[in-house]
């Protein structure tokens, strides 16, 4: 039975924004390509969803098995981790070698290809993993920790595509260069199922709070990255989605703590 065209069409960009995001095993897909990642740049807080939903399943075997939260909130983010193969994680330990290794722009972008992890690198990740580990653990029991894992997930990805629309990339080469620049329909739709995640899981007063601090979070990695190296690349995107995390993880710690 063939789905209608409408339905066929998001059924696509949710399975190209998970075959993007997750190392998920999917029906065999099209190489994805920049263009499609922008087409389906709005179903990327489903993916959101998706990590973030696997993530809290774990943290509730770990419960249910006696762990206390803070190994319980380690293998959550470890399973997040896996499951997108520290896709994101990546683009923050780039970023941060280059914005802080380069002496000038040609350099820092040139250091932000090399696969090699250096200081800079190695200290974001880990304050980026100290930081999400100890608000989540915080939380204690796994419904509000599964509350804040889908929200921050979602909600981390959802600005995405408005980054990309609103700052012009660094390089005429890359993922982000070849995507181009996604409509504006596309980045109010991913903007808005990121309000609607934040409102069903803090309300409308803790929406508005987490809303204004990932406007905030975009606004300065725009600034960083356009006075750093002239505009964004895919490396930035995954900065700032990790920012992102770590801006609603610690919200979280806040609005659900009980």
């Amino acid at each position: 039975m063939r789905l209608p065209t409408a339905v066929s069409c998001i059924v696509d960009d949710i399975a190209v924004s998970l075959a993007f995001c997750t190392r998920l095993p999917l029906p065999p897909l099209a190489p994805v390509t920049g263009g499609d990642v922008a087409r389906a740049g709005w179903a990327l807080p489903v993916a959101g969803i998706v990590v973030g939903g696997i993530a809290a399943l774990v943290y509730w075997a770990a419960h249910r098995i006696g762990l206390p939260p803070w190994p319980a909130a380690a293998l959550a983010l470890a399973a997040g981790v896996a499951i997108t193969g520290a896709l994101h994680e990546d683009g923050l330990a780039d970023t941060a070698d280059g914005f802080g290794g380069g002496k000038d722009r040609a350099q820092k972008l040139a250091i932000m290809r090399d696969s090699r992890l250096g200081t800079y690198g190695a200290c974001a990740l880990a304050a980026s993993f100290m930081l999400r580990w100890s608000a989540l653990a915080s939380l204690g029991d796994p419904g509000p920790s599964a509350i804040a894992l889908m929200a921050a997930h979602a909600s981390a990805r959802a600005s995405l595509p408005a980054f990309l629309l609103f700052v012009p990339p660094a390089r005429s080469d890359g993922l982000s260069a070849g995507a181009g620049r996604p409509p504006p329909s596309i980045a109010i739709a991913a903007a808005l199922l990121g309000v609607l995640v934040l409102f069903l899981s803090f309300g409308a007063r803790g929406a508005l709070i987490c809303f204004l601090l990932l406007c905030a979070a975009g606004a300065g990695m725009g600034w960083l990255s356009t006075r750093e190296i002239g505009g964004q690349t895919g490396d930035v995107a995954g900065a700032l989605e990790q920012v992102n995390e770590n801006v609603i993880l610690l919200a979280a710690a806040v609005l659900l703590k009980t």
